[in-house]
């Protein structure tokens, strides 16, 4: 035997190659490479596509594409749905990520303990926010905190769901116990995890187990901490300029060149270089109150239907486009969309680049974008405006709701927004104040991810995604509802489709992942 082949033998398995980077040789070098894997964890975080999309799934929108989340709208989705499967995919990539940080954090050298205990808490936080994700949406799910070897992912189970919420409360409580997370960031900081935003993953997590008590002192902690505000203008929240304001808790990063999302595509009008694939229903339009406090069906609300945009909620104008509003350009001029004809240039049709419904999402429009509309504007994940309606709802619930709560949160809401009357922004003890929270929170928080987790954890998906969903009313005879344009009819069983299934292509290669009820 030679002594080279003799040298070649005695090479341990653990011995790393000498040609590139290993994690036997990452981890011991500096500082840098625990920086550099708390980033990577960041990236599965939620995008301006997945958020918008979601609000396909609810009855605030409607989407043309069968491969997207009209499938699971209408509920004709199934175990192989490609949605379903890119969202399974996505927040378990990201957990792993978040794995390999903290079962490794240890081995890099000269890490200063306070730089180590904030990027643990950080992973710690985007694990469970992952997690939360997952569980709210599949139930039972795989869960592990350690990096899965293949054999490992061919083979691990279900774990309960009140396990895995448990773990995700247990995570989240240490990391707020352990103070390790700053208050605000500034600089090229801005955009990490915070303790606000730690609490506030909580609360939402509380908010679906609907766990009042905890929801209301978390939030009041929030509100108290003195370090976020509601921003002066409710349709000033979503330009780019008016990024990392106090109201924002917790956002997705993108940058201008660097990191862009093309999600205008997906709903601007035609004439502005979009495809409309993607738009508000009749149904989100109606919930949009008057400026006097009344739903447009309710008595004495002077709801006129051949003015039906008059007097209503300023937050309509600022989240739907409909014939008669408008985009602002940057340089201050604007364009007036028609959407109510199917013979115009932006006029609804299911079949082509217009709008389905005949009007177009407004929100989130980013007049500074770059050609192909691509843009850099960051998705608002969590913020101010929704921790106030968390405490409104839990007060709400408890049967606590009173004045003295009523205007430090819906109050201020309103204001904020627009509204000026006394009858919509003082008390009323006689309403239904559930309902009244309930669609406060839709109109304030519409097309901004949360409406589909609502009506799942309120348990009313069964009565707002079953029969026709609809858009603009055109008084056609054929073809629509007493008037109103029919989109699809849609079938939510309550029997399955609170969960989602987990991924057959997953259960294919795993046999120990069982199916959710009703989905075999």
């Amino acid at each position: 035997m030679s002594v080279m082949a003799l040298a070649a033998s005695c090479v341990g398995l653990d011995t790393p190659p000498y040609d590139r980077e290993t994690d036997l040789t990452y981890w011991s070098e500096d500082e840098g490479a625990a920086f550099a894997a708390l980033n990577s964890c960041y990236g599965r975080i939620t995008s301006m596509n997945e958020m918008r999309y979601m609000e396909g799934a609810s009855d605030n929108a409607y989407v043309k594409g069968l491969t997207s989340t009209q499938p699971i709208a209408n509920g004709s989705f199934s175990t192989d749905n490609g949605y379903v499967k890119s969202i399974w995919d996505n927040y378990y990539a990201g957990i792993r990520t978040c794995n390999e940080l903290l079962n490794n954090i240890d081995k890099v050298p000269a890490l200063a303990a306070d730089l180590k205990a904030r990027y643990i808490a950080e992973c710690k936080t985007i694990r469970a926010y992952y997690y939360y994700e997952l569980y709210t949406r599949f139930g039972a799910i795989p869960y592990t905190t350690k990096v899965l070897t293949v054999a490992e992912s061919e083979t691990i189970g279900r774990t309960s769901r009140e396990d895995v919420l448990s773990y995700v409360i247990a995570d989240l409580e240490d990391v707020i116990s352990s103070n390790a997370l700053p208050a605000t960031y500034s600089g090229a900081d801005r955009g990490r995890i915070t303790s606000g935003a730690a609490k506030a993953i909580l609360a939402k997590v509380h908010l679906f187990e609907g766990n009042w008590s905890e929801v209301k002192t978390l939030t009041e902690d929030i509100m108290t901490s003195g370090t976020y505000a509601l921003h002066s203008d409710y349709a000033g929240l979503f330009r780019i300029e008016n990024e990392y304001n106090a109201e924002v808790i917790f956002d997705t990063q993108y940058t201008p060149a660097l990191r862009e999302h093309n999600m205008m595509y997906y709903f601007l009008p035609p004439s502005m270089g979009g495809y409309s694939d993607l738009a508000p229903v009749q149904e989100l339009v109606d919930s949009y109150i008057m400026l006097n406090g009344k739903g447009i069906k309710e008595a004495g609300s002077g709801y006129n239907a051949a003015s039906p945009y008059e007097n209503r909620d300023p937050r309509l104008a600022a989240t739907v486009m409909y014939t008669g509003n408008s985009y602002t350009f940057a340089d201050g001029s604007t364009v007036e969309i028609d959407c109510s004809s199917a013979s115009s240039r932006d006029g609804y049709n299911t079949t082509s680049d217009v709008t389905p419904t005949g009007f177009y999402l407004k929100k989130w429009w980013d007049n500074t974008y770059r050609l192909t509309l691509q843009s850099g504007l960051n998705p608002i994940i969590i913020r101010y405006a929704d921790i106030l309606l968390m405490n409104a709802e839990a007060y709400a619930e408890l049967g606590q709701m009173s004045e003295t709560v009523w205007d430090k949160t819906i109050k201020p809401i309103r204001q904020r927004a627009g509204f000026t009357e006394a009858s919509a922004l003082d008390y009323n003890a006689s309403a239904d104040i559930k309902e009244v929270v309930r669609n406060e929170r839709r109109c304030e928080l519409a097309f901004e991810g949360s409406r589909y987790k609502d009506i799942i954890r309120w348990k009313i998906a069964e009565n707002v995604l079953n029969g026709n969903v609809h858009g603009l009313y055109t008084g056609a005879a054929v073809g629509t509802d007493n008037g109103f344009v029919v989109l699809e009819t849609r079938n939510f069983d309550a029997s399955k489709h609170y969960l989602w299934p987990i991924p057959q292509k997953d259960r294919d290669i795993n046999k120990n992942l069982d199916q959710n009820p009703n989905w075999n």
